[in-house]
């Protein structure tokens, strides 16, 4: 049996935009990378909306949230600031919210591709299950909104050295138009692939500090 029910939000749920909000904060922290940091406000109007997925206990405790938004006139859309209870994180429930924001996306925005930016890599096998591939920063949106947002990551000082063409992150992109319908087999390469994160960081780090 389930111990937590995933769903699409509605404004009975505003009462968890607060603790929400201190929950993305304290997990960017603890990962030393990037969550686009929100505002109660913006949180509370994602979930009225019915834009973003919550997780519950059954005795209705927060267990873990994701939001959707779009961007350049809604082209594309991204499921962004997933997090989970430490208390609940290896149970199953992070999946489950990514596959509900999909669905859901895939509902609201049918034809748009959906994107991701992401250093985690359990977070990157998910989204290889669902059918996104790696791809370079140019296949993203090039709304400048959406890049604002990642002032409050504590890598954007490399995006911008970079002239928002590559960083800490990974960029994943699911493309419904496109004729590559290959699975990325990230299980498979995830020990080579972490690898060269770290490489990347390392290299990018030195390259930062050089005045």
């Amino acid at each position: 049996m389930n111990a937590f029910i995933v769903q699409v939000t509605s404004s009975e749920h505003g009462c968890f935009a607060e603790e929400i909000c201190k929950l993305i904060e304290t997990s960017a922290k603890q990962r030393g990378t990037g969550i686009a940091i929100r505002s109660q406000e913006y949180i509370r109007d994602k979930i009225a909306e019915g834009k973003a997925i919550i997780a519950l206990s059954k005795s209705r405790q927060l267990v873990g949230f994701c939001y959707i938004e779009s961007w350049s006139n809604k082209k594309y859309v991204v499921n962004s600031g997933l997090i989970v209870k430490p208390e609940y994180r290896g149970s199953g429930v992070a999946t489950r919210i990514k596959k509900k924001a999909f669905e859901h996306s895939r509902k609201l925005f049918p034809s748009a591709k959906l994107f991701g930016l992401t250093t985690s890599l359990p977070v990157m096998k998910i989204n290889s299950e669902l059918g996104y591939q790696p791809v370079t920063y140019d296949r993203l949106t090039d709304d400048n909104l959406f890049w604002n947002g990642c002032q409050s990551c504590v890598n954007y000082e490399i995006l911008q050295s970079k002239s928002r063409q590559n960083c800490m992150c990974t960029a994943m992109l699911h493309d419904p138009d496109s004729n590559d319908k290959k699975r990325w087999e990230f299980v498979k390469k995830s020990k080579i692939y972490e690898r060269f994160m770290r490489l990347k960081k390392s290299r990018m780090n030195r390259k930062s500090m050089v005045v």
